[in-house]
């Protein structure tokens, strides 16, 4: 039995990781916001998944203080052995079609609002890689969805609705993509990187984007009626090059194939 904590282990994420290392037999330290007890004891391996997504913009201070200010405080005074910094693959959008690849050099417009949470993510994957004295790593997650109620994003909320609505109306593009990976996808490529002591930055991703004509089809499928009336616009964001998840053993699901099994689950 090893020790692990979860930094953030109130979010999407980190509750899953929390559950997923307790059903494996580990100990398992969950920190509440403010625990002084965060460095006052052994930490162990650390899985840092504190951060804002949806509501960053509302919350720039916020943000930085979870992305930037917290983590440094952990890297400088706690005692732990390893550390996996959650990231994200939106750092990767200022790229374009060139973007996707771990070791892209970034580019971003630092006078534009949105980018203080690229910014801030990127500036904690920097004290991770450079001021961790080798220890920590950082997983980029893709765009996770999930069908539970507390899983946000596109895809989440669009599963959600198709809960209670048969015939779903949504303003967006046919065209529009985006490369999605489910949240057990997620946990599995976390616990490889821990398992394997991944070195760097790893890609948690699919690798393949899939635009919302494919989802529609999907959804068309198993009984339900999706229509997309956004007028036609190029896909969001570059795909994700997955080779370093590969190695570690870690292969994501089919989206599609996802979206099957949870659909027919709404039928029964």
């Amino acid at each position: 039995m090893s020790l692990y904590t979860v930094i953030g282990a109130g979010g999407f994420i980190g509750a899953r990781l929390v559950a997923a290392l307790r059903e494996r037999g580990e100990s398992v330290y969950a920190p509440a916001r403010g625990d002084p007890e965060l460095f006052n004891r052994d930490l162990g391996r650390v899985f840092y998944c504190a951060g804002l997504t949806g509501d960053f913009m509302v919350r720039p201070f916020d943000t930085v203080e979870a992305h930037v200010g917290l983590l440094s405080h952990v890297l400088r005074d706690a005692r732990f052995g390893r550390l996996i910094y959650l990231s994200s693959t939106r750092l990767y959008d200022s790229l374009g079609d060139q973007g996707g690849r771990e070791d892209d050099v970034l580019a971003f417009d630092v006078a534009a609002p949105r980018n203080v949470y690229d910014l801030s993510k990127a500036l904690g994957e920097n004290l991770c890689l450079a001021r961790s004295g080798g220890r920590a790593s950082v997983a980029r997650l893709s765009n996770v969805f999930d069908a539970s109620d507390d899983a946000g994003g596109f895809l989440s909320d669009l599963l959600k609705r198709a809960r209670r609505e048969k015939t779903i109306t949504l303003d967006s593009s046919p065209q529009s993509g985006r490369d999605y990976i489910h949240a057990d996808d997620v946990i599995a490529g976390l616990l490889a990187m821990d398992a394997h002591d991944a070195e760097g930055i790893v890609n948690i991703a699919r690798g393949v984007a899939i635009s919302n004509a494919e989802i529609a089809e999907v959804f068309t499928a198993h009984g339900w009626t999706l229509e997309l009336t956004g007028a036609a616009a190029p896909p969001h964001g570059p795909t994700c090059d997955v080779s370093r998840l590969a190695a570690l053993g870690v292969s994501a699901r089919d989206v599609r194939d996802v979206l099957g099994q949870v659909l027919r689950g709404f039928e029964v």
